[in-house]
């Protein structure tokens, strides 16, 4: 469910570059945030179509990141030690006893004869 999330997130950012991009520049600067009679909205609100998807797609931004988050968090939570089994039925071996190996049998080559002729 997060790579398709994830997808969406990477999706949404383009889409929003490229609507801001493409909208018409007040050239203000920052008298935008100054509270001059040329506002971002205006008194109307925003008047453009690319305004107003900027601000559609800017929404599902902050929806989509807010569900990443929950997400993530959710995996966060498990860990790998709660798959670990805590319980086990196989004993520890005993330790070992003196272990006789068997007796060897001794085998003799047979003699060899010396040949003494001479």
């Amino acid at each position: 469910m997060t790579s398709i999330l994830f997808i969406t997130q990477i999706v949404l950012v383009v889409i929003i570059v490229i609507a801001v991009l493409l909208q018409k520049s007040s050239s203000i600067g920052l008298g935008a945030y100054s509270g001059s009679n040329e506002s971002v909205f205006g008194a109307k609100g925003p008047g453009s179509f690319l305004a107003k998807m900027t601000f559609l797609f800017g929404f599902l931004f902050v929806l989509n990141t807010i569900t990443l988050g929950y997400f993530y968090a959710q995996e966060n939570q498990a860990s790998v030690v709660d798959d670990v089994a805590i319980t086990t039925d196989v004993a520890a071996p005993a330790a070992p006893k003196a272990v006789q190996l068997p007796a060897t049998q001794e085998t003799t080559a047979p003699a060899v004869e010396a040949n003494t002729t001479k």
